[in-house]
């Protein structure tokens, strides 16, 4: 694995989701190359076509509402490329990639933890230039 390295979600990068606010004990679907978990109370996400969930809390802390159903991520990321295939924990399940792919985690100490296609995670991510916060978001 090479060096982590912190970055920003690009602004134009806006997703479109929905919390599941109603009285569920959750769901499991298939993604990733395995079973996910969704709970009361995480967010159903519409990253470009893109459908998956996120942890409440996690969605909570890490991105903030632009519009009716409108969000952007404004919390940094610390992203490295994956050198060879894998499995990492995150808090829906479990995702599967491949060299080449980023590992990207939520917290700087390596917590919150998905992994995201090179392709992918260059179209939405930029390197952060040092600052906590480089993103404004205005309404």
């Amino acid at each position: 694995m090479s060096r982590r390295l912190k970055y920003l979600k690009r602004p134009s990068q806006i997703v479109l989701a929905v919390q599941i606010a109603l009285d569920t004990r959750g769901f499991s679907y298939k993604k990733w190359g395995t079973t996910q978990t969704c709970r009361r109370g995480d967010w159903l996400v519409d990253n470009g076509g893109d459908v998956y969930t996120v942890n409440r809390d996690s969605f909570a802390r890490t991105y903030r509402r632009i519009g009716p159903g409108r969000y952007l991520k404004i919390t940094p990321v610390w992203a490295e490329r994956a050198a060879a295939a894998g499995k990492v924990s995150t808090k829906e399940g479990v995702t599967h990639y491949r060299a080449g792919d980023y590992l990207v985690f939520n917290e700087k100490s390596g917590g919150d933890a998905y992994a995201v296609t090179a392709r992918k995670f260059h179209k939405m991510y930029v390197r952060a230039n040092g600052s906590r916060r480089s993103i404004e978001v205005r309404k």
